[in-house]
């Protein structure tokens, strides 16, 4: 039954009970007189009553001549010879035994419904907010079912993937034709894995199988198994295997893995299993407990495959793991493809133009960025979308909203002006390092005075300990000019000093890029195997203090030369880089054409040769 029609009847029992309660009480106010036994005695002297009734211990005298709107009189018995002078007065008189079973049991229990009610009220509210589902459904599976014409994704609305594509269609084949499969004695995987970074399309991936193979498709998150009951997680598990199995062949998707198979530990709290274990175990037993053959076919995705328990990923149960990695160039054309086809698309985008401007993007960032390209359209009142609308959008994502109303002294406008062509200069002179494609000295992001965006020629997998040292010489190319034009230092390197020294750490205690110190690894921090974000590590360093101090030494020494480089460049140049800061302060902004018109002449470094 609905719970909205449960609450609905409780509403109008409790309801009807107030009713007759108050129904009860008027009916006596307005036809019972109470009155005094005395009185009550008086008036059976005075035959006023034509019938008495005797109730436990009260008694009731019927009047012969109503009194008004009162027809009865009411008093409590209090002497046991009264039956002896009513027969002395001739008095017709009867002994009733009154039931009180119903009101004793409405009296009862009222107090108990109250309470039982309260506590339902509360208890609903505390479920829906912990996800735990309806009452007294505890133990009952949260998937939800879709069949083919409900999915709406087919492989035609998958794009960059190619690889994880055709791996999934063998899964596809075999759930149309089953037999052929097992023809040569072979048998199909269990589970199929899809591993990859957040947004690279795994969700829809397993959307599109289920569409292809025209098959009921359960979805769940592996958050919804874990509860704060124990047991009630692992009664998930077999309910939802149970209803997979009565629709089979079926699909079983189960997202976000990590939070239900995280690796087991040695030991567990309080000397048992925990509610994640017992829901593991379970999802472990029923993953062994079925056929294949039967056409059920288990697939998950997760962003921390380091994590799982070895358990799950062993040989018979998710037999094949699928990365789902974010496209190179070509795939993220064929992505944007898939998105600008529902848009007004302004038939002179380049989108190979598109998908250079964004290395690094998931599918998920380029659908968010077709978007955002076209509410900049809209919002200029245009009829189409254009490339213009593209790189505007870009630099919100990537540099984050403009603040062209934040206000600044002219010193500070000035000090930004030289920071950020000496990011350019440098980069210009430089031939290892991505090229400038746009430079502003309007605020945007979070405390971002002013923003270089430089667009990469071809998506790199590899970097060599040359290429890196000239990225960190772009890094302190903003100091170095501030040093060189205003002779002060001001905090607004602080961010590229960081990234500078994380990356020269990088290459001496991760890459073995010190000769010193030799090819030696000493960064000991365990990095998730998808990360490629270059993050700051935690400093657990497996090394003596000597060794420390040297490694101290040889981050200090890459992060010097690459300044001093970077400040001799600008010397070179100071003509050009007083030219370049003086357009920039009065556009505040420049594109990628009216940087190669500074870039004439401008003397390239030699050692990047």
């Amino acid at each position: 039954m609905n719970k909205k029609h449960t609450w609905n009847l409780l509403y109008w029992f409790l309801a009807l009970i107030l009713f007759v309660y108050i129904q009860d009480v008027w009916q006596s106010a307005n036809q019972a007189q109470v009155v005094s036994y005395s009185e009550f005695e008086k008036s059976i002297g005075n035959h006023l009553f034509s019938e008495v009734t005797i109730a436990g211990n009260t008694i009731t005298g019927k009047l012969k001549t109503p009194d008004g709107a009162k027809t009865v009189m009411v008093a409590t018995i209090v002497d046991p010879a009264l039956a002896a002078r009513l027969d002395k007065f001739d008095v017709p008189y009867t002994r009733i035994i009154e039931n009180t079973f119903l009101h004793d049991l409405v009296v009862g229990l009222a107090p108990f419904l109250l309470i039982f009610a309260l506590w339902f009220f509360l208890f609903r509210n505390f479920a829906e907010k912990q996800g735990m589902g309806g009452f007294l459904s505890i133990g009952k599976s949260n998937a939800k079912v879709y069949i083919q014409t409900n999915t709406g994704v087919t492989f035609a609305d998958v794009a960059g993937v190619d690889e994880a594509k055709s791996e999934l269609e063998e899964v596809v084949d075999f759930l149309k034709r089953p037999q052929e499969y097992g023809r040569l004695g072979a048998h199909i995987p269990k589970g199929v894995l899809l591993v990859g970074p957040p947004g690279t399309g795994k969700t829809l991936l397993a959307k599109a199988v289920a569409g292809e193979a025209g098959v009921p498709f359960f979805s769940i998150s592996g958050s919804e198994f874990v509860e704060m009951f124990v047991g009630v997680g692992a009664a998930r598990v077999r309910d939802l295997f149970e209803q997979a199995r009565t629709h089979a062949p079926a699909i079983i998707f189960i997202d976000e893995l990590d939070a239900l198979g995280r690796a087991r530990g040695a030991m567990s709290p309080l000397g048992g299993h925990d509610e994640k274990e017992q829901t593991l175990n379970q999802l472990l037993s029923e993953m062994d407990g079925f056929d294949s053959s039967g056409g059920l076919i288990i697939l998950s995705a997760t962003n921390r495959p380091e994590i799982l328990d070895p358990a799950l990923l062993r040989a018979g149960r998710f037999d094949r793991q699928v990365l789902v990695d974010r496209p190179d160039r070509q795939g993220r054309i064929a992505i944007l493809k898939v998105h600008v086809a529902k848009i007004k698309l302004d038939p002179a985008v380049d989108l190979d133009t598109i998908a250079g401007l964004t290395p690094g993007f998931s599918g998920a960032d380029l659908a968010n960025l077709v978007n955002e390209a076209t509410l900049v359209a809209t919002r200029q009142r245009a009829e189409q979308v254009t490339e213009a609308n593209f790189t505007s959008a870009v630099e919100r994502i990537v540099a984050g909203l403009e603040h062209k109303t934040r206000l600044m002294s002219t010193r500070e406008r000035e000090t930004v002006a030289c920071h950020e062509m000496g990011h350019v200069l440098v980069a210009l002179a430089l031939k290892h390092v991505d090229p400038v494609h746009k430079v502003s000295i309007i605020p945007r992001g979070f405390g971002a005075l002013g923003y270089t965006i430089q667009r990469p020629s071809e998506d790199r997998h590899l970097s060599s300990k040359h290429e890196l040292e000239e990225k960190i010489a772009v890094l302190l190319a903003g100091r170095a000019a501030e040093k060189l034009m205003l002779g002060v230092l001001s905090t607004g390197a602080a961010d590229d000093l960081v990234k500078a020294s994380d990356l020269a750490r990088h290459m001496v205690t991760s890459y073995g890029m010190d000769e010193d110190l030799g090819y030696v690894a000493f960064d000991l921090e365990q990095r998730s195997m998808l990360d490629t974000s270059g993050a700051t590590t935690s400093g657990n360093i497996n090394a003596s203090e000597d060794v420390l101090r040297r490694i101290d030494a040889a981050i200090r020494t890459i992060v010097m030369d690459a300044y001093h480089r970077a400040y001799a460049i600008l010397s070179t140049n100071r003509e050009v880089l007083d030219r370049g800061a003086r357009l920039l302060l009065q556009k505040e902004t420049l594109d990628e054409a009216a940087i190669h018109t500074l870039a004439h002449d401008l003397v390239i470094d030699a050692g990047s040769s």
